[in-house]
């Protein structure tokens, strides 16, 4: 089982983000999910977060108590949620986005990925597909869906018109290369 929290504002898709991972799992992966989200009142701009709980089996309790990954997409998304995070678990960053507190303990026990989502959403031409080259990193980096059925969930889960960039958004996260 994995507990995933995405947090950012409002109009960056963090709800969207775990209704395309529930859908790969649920739908393609022929895994057990459940989702929960919470958002302000603004359209756009106001804190936002999604979780998801993944897993093989059915799932007891539909809420995330301790995340195995939070992916962080705004700087007060990083810090309303960075206790809640597992020792030894998974933080996603947007490196243009978030600055990292080098005080906080608890990072020395994480796996910690900085990625430039938002920089290269813009380079294909679109920022609000940020998300989707998040969701193509975490599905590189991780085991919770396959790659095949992610790349069947999203199309489904955006607009028609905006297929082609989603798609393009997500190969461009799928093949980050990690810089070690």
């Amino acid at each position: 089982m994995k507990e995933i929290r995405f947090a950012g504002f409002g109009g960056q898709g963090i709800i969207r983000s775990a209704i395309i991972l529930g859908r790969a799992a649920t739908i393609y992966d022929n895994k057990f999910a459940t989702m929960n989200q919470s958002f302000g009142p603004e359209a756009r701009g106001g804190a936002c977060t999604s979780e998801i709980i993944v897993s093989e089996d059915r799932i007891l309790y539909p809420y995330v108590t301790e995340s195995d990954i939070i992916v962080a997409m705004s700087q007060e998304g990083y810090d309303t949620y960075i206790h809640t995070i597992r020792k030894g678990g998974v933080l996603i960053v947007d490196s243009a986005l978030i600055k990292l507190k080098e005080d906080e303990s608890r990072l020395s026990s994480l796996k910690i990925y900085s990625v430039p989502m938002t920089r290269t959403a813009e380079e294909l031409g679109n920022r609000i597909v940020a998300n989707v080259v998040m969701l193509g990193f975490l599905t590189q980096i991780t085991d919770i869906v396959s790659v095949e059925a992610m790349r069947k969930a999203v199309p489904e889960s955006v607009p028609p018109r905006y297929i082609d960039l989603n798609l393009k958004a997500f190969e461009k996260g799928y093949n980050y290369k990690l810089e070690n």
